[in-house]
Order: C-alpha cells, then structure tokens, then sequence
C-alpha cells in the first residue's frame, strides 16, 4: 500500500543566523530564524513523512519548548524521523518546492538533493527539490521569510 503525506514549513528571515536550507549552509546576509536551525526544507520533508505515516508532526516529536533541541541541525532530526518509519514503511519518494526570493538556490540543490538523499536511505532519484520565487509578492517577495513544501510518498512494508 502507498501513503502519501504533506508538509510545510516556514521561517523568518533575519540578520545575524547561518542560512542553512536542506542541510546545506549557504552564504548569505541573512538566514532563518528558529528553535533549531531553521531549515524550512528539511522541515517540509519531516512533516511529510510523518504525515504519510499517520505520526502527526514535527513539533509533535522535536518541541520547540524542548532545549534538546535548540540550534539542532535538521539533518539530525529527519534522521530520526527516518528511525521512526524504517520498520513499517519504505520511503518511495519526495518532492519539494522551497519558495525563495533571495538567494538563488539553483546552485546548490544538487548538494541538497545529495545530503537528503544520503540521510533518508534512498537513491538521488527519489528525492526531487525545486525552487521558485513568488514574484516579489507577500512575505516571501519581501524577502521577510522563506517556505518550502514536500510531498512523501511511503510503501508500506509487507
């Protein structure tokens, strides 16, 4: 059987914080303000995998009101979330959007792909990422936050 789940995420943008986006740490003058490090992407795909297999969310299992968590690097959370679904589900596939006026992350998706691809136990053609501006319009055309969504799909296990 297929479960398929649905996430989304979004942070602010501010000075003074790495700009970190599907584990890859990009140089910019701003970056995602958050509990952890604010990756939105990595995020989106958490929430995705839990949703397909009925495990709620991210804040669910990470809380932002927990300190273990503070500053975290997301790539150690969906490493976890993996752990949580590896007995009953395969991960068939993921596919992003992160919604971004500035900077430019064509460039760097092939690492993001790359790193996702490596913590999630798959091979690179099962985990695409996209990215689009929103033609300057709300918080994101302002460049005040960034968002991502992710879509999972998961086979269970026989």
């Amino acid at each position: 059987m297929i479960r398929v789940g649905i996430g989304y995420d979004v942070h602010r943008l501010v000075a003074n914080r790495r700009f970190i986006m599907g584990g890859v740490d990009i140089s910019f003058e701003k970056g995602l303000l958050g509990h952890s490090d604010a990756d939105v992407l990595t995020h989106a795909v958490c929430d995705a995998i839990l949703g397909a297999a009925a495990l709620g969310d991210i804040g669910q299992h990470f809380p932002d009101s927990d300190p273990a968590y503070k500053s975290i690097d997301s790539l150690i959370l969906l490493k976890k979330v993996v752990g949580l679904i590896s007995s009953d589900f395969d991960i068939e596939n993921i596919d992003s959007t992160i919604i971004c006026q500035r900077p430019k992350l064509a460039p760097h998706i092939p690492e993001m792909r790359n790193r996702l691809a490596s913590i999630l136990e798959v091979s690179l053609n099962q985990v695409n990422i996209k990215a689009t501006t929103s033609e300057g319009l709300g918080f994101v055309g302002a460049e005040k936050g960034i968002a991502a969504q992710a879509i999972c799909a998961l086979r269970t296990k026989l």
